[in-house]
């Protein structure tokens, strides 16, 4: 029993020494002030923020958190104050034993760029929007239009299939939305346009315009034309320009 309590009252004196420790170096790290602030980004990401604009994210008691005390900060309020950005999709913000605070940020992606009336902003894969940035212009296609919000969603898949093919992705440049609820598509490589009708039979569609392009650039009779529609089963219907070359 002597032994038994021995061990017990040992074991208890290490708990307690720890406790203190812990708490001592505890305190003394919480004194410790925020001596450098670091902004890194994901790799690949679009540039839309700088370091200086997060910076100025990194905001406490109305004034920046370099130089204050590490046992004041809130961490949790600085990271959702970051996560606020709307250019923001992830961020994480801690501070070392070494009083670095570090800001790891993941930016939105936009796949493009929406002209809706007065209103223009960028869309990224959900769908969301994302203000335009004095920043950073993204290179993506030019979606117009009325009303564009009520096929936003439609917009998205149209924009992702497009990108998804190499050849696609760098012919066509803009998408414009008629008031029937019709996309037809702009594209780089000549003085026509691709008139792809509503929202249904998208994979056929696309497969057509794939089997025109092999061959209108095989012969050599792109230039020729002035729409190609592939609105309608089973073919492709083209229009082509006058001799002029005037449409």
């Amino acid at each position: 029993m002597i032994k038994k309590a021995g061990t017990y009252l040992l074991f208890l004196g290490l708990v307690i020494m720890l406790s203190v420790l812990y708490g001592f170096t505890k305190a003394r790290n919480g004194k410790k002030k925020v001596e450098e602030i670091s902004v890194e980004f994901e790799e690949g990401s679009v540039p839309f923020l700088t370091h200086e604009m997060v910076n100025k994210l990194l905001i406490q008691n109305q004034r920046t958190v370099k130089n204050q005390s590490k046992r004041v900060l809130d961490l949790h309020r600085l990271e959702n104050r970051v996560l606020a950005n709307p250019y923001v999709k992830e961020a994480t913000v801690f501070i070392t034993l070494g009083g670095l605070l570090k800001t790891q940020i993941s930016h939105k992606q936009p796949i493009a760029r929406v002209s809706a009336g007065k209103e223009v902003y960028y869309i990224d894969k959900h769908g969301a929007k994302i203000p335009l940035s004095s920043n950073f212009s993204a290179r993506v296609p030019l979606v117009s239009g009325e009303k564009l919000e009520n096929n936003i969603q439609e917009i998205t898949q149209l924009v992702q299939l497009i990108s998804a093919d190499n050849f696609l992705k760098k012919e066509i440049i803009a998408i414009q939305k008629s008031d029937a609820n019709e996309f037809i598509f702009h594209v780089r490589s000549g003085n026509y346009v691709i008139e792809f009708g509503d929202y249904s039979d998208v994979s056929l569609k696309f497969k057509k315009i794939k089997a025109f392009y092999n061959k209108a650039l095989k012969d050599k009779t792109i230039n020729k034309y002035k729409t190609i529609n592939v609105k309608y089963h089973n073919q492709v219907v083209c229009t082509k320009q006058n001799q002029d070359g005037e449409q």
